[in-house]
């Protein structure tokens, strides 16, 4: 069966960073693009970044420069590298195949001041 598995969430202050890691497997990861999600609370879901199967890279314009998503095709996994984080970051992240189909159970992430 087809499992993304997060880790790397926490508590940090702000400036501070944060990896996140999502090891896929029962997919042929290599062919998938990946996206990290996240929702606050009382806010709806929103698209963090994403990477296509040959590398190719977006992201949301509030974490441009500072986030860097990245993949490892040997270990099927996802990376989110979070710098500079500000509390407006704290939310649950969530790793999905771009598709949408298939979703990570989350990962808190908590910025304080």
């Amino acid at each position: 069966q087809v499992q993304l598995v997060e880790s790397g969430g926490g508590s940090v202050q702000a400036g501070g960073s944060l990896r996140l890691s999502c090891a896929a497997s029962g997919i042929p990861f290599s062919i998938y693009g990946m996206a990290w999600h996240r929702q606050a609370p009382g806010k709806q879901r929103e698209l963090v970044a994403s990477i296509d199967r040959n590398g190719g890279t977006s992201y949301l314009g509030s974490v441009k420069g500072r986030f860097t998503i990245s993949r490892d095709n040997a270990n099927n996994t996802v990376y989110l590298q979070m710098n500079s984080l500000k509390p407006e970051d704290t939310a649950v992240y969530y790793c999905a195949t771009s598709t949408r189909l298939y979703w990570g159970q989350g990962t808190q992430v908590t910025v304080s001041l």
